[in-house]
């Protein structure tokens, strides 16, 4: 692939595995970019199957759960393998490379939180503006930053449009609340479709980073002051 000619509309996701099997998976940004789905999709991808509690979908509207249907690649091709099972990862994304060996489960959890985002959920759109800028197996503090810095520029462009800003970050708490049992609801999903643990414990790494970034949100310690000590001077 040419990196430099790269669409900053699609990451690329590359696995290889120990015993030398290879996937790949795009994230599309744009939805006309998206890959068109299975003619039959499974039934766990069904809107009503463990629909989380919170879903404002319905089925005559929406038969399949939108999240689900990102996922049935993922799914069908990692099922069989396990969660701590080593991988090399390749992710090309806005003209560059970014290499890493690492679990299935942690090469799942960068995976899922783009395809989350980009899925059409309703209660991960607002995801959607970071996943223009993803950071491929970010900490939580880098997570963090990004959360933040995402919402608050939100705020500003909300502002300069004449609408009104949350500066508080009030409702960013309630995002996250969502996206927790959202995470959740998926978690459910896939532990009734993978035969082995990798999907389930991919899902359970974003919850503890949604879990994170809602603990931060309510008790802030100062955890990411070290960066700003300029704009305390």
């Amino acid at each position: 692939m040419d990196l430099e000619a790269a669409d900053d509309a699609v990451i690329h996701y590359h696995f290889r595995f120990a015993d030398g099997r290879s996937w790949s998976q795009q994230v599309a940004l744009r939805p006309a970019e998206r890959e068109v789905s299975v003619e039959q999709p499974p039934a766990w991808t069904k809107l009503e199957f463990h629909q989380c509690k919170h879903c404002p979908l319905r089925p005559e509207q929406s038969p399949h759960c939108p999240f689900a249907l990102a996922l049935i690649g993922p799914v069908e091709l990692l099922a069989q393998s396990p969660s701590y099972e080593q991988v090399e990862v390749e992710v090309q994304w806005r003209g560059r490379e970014i290499r890493k060996r690492t679990s299935l489960q942690r090469a799942l959890g960068s995976l899922l939180g783009a395809l989350g985002a980009t899925s059409g959920c309703p209660h991960t759109r607002m995801l959607k503006a970071m996943a223009w800028f993803h950071q491929p197996f970010s900490g939580s503090d880098e997570t963090l930053y990004r959360v933040f810095g995402t919402y608050l520029l939100g705020q500003y462009l909300r502002q300069q449009r004449g609408m009104t800003a949350d500066w508080s970050m009030s409702e960013l708490r309630e995002v996250y609340r969502k996206l927790r049992q959202v995470n959740l609801g998926m978690t459910e999903r896939l532990r009734a479709a993978a035969v082995e643990d990798s999907g389930p414990n991919g899902m359970i790494l974003l919850d503890l980073l949604a879990a994170d970034t809602l603990y931060f949100l309510d008790q802030y310690d100062g955890e990411l002051d070290r960066f700003f000590a300029a704009y305390f001077e």
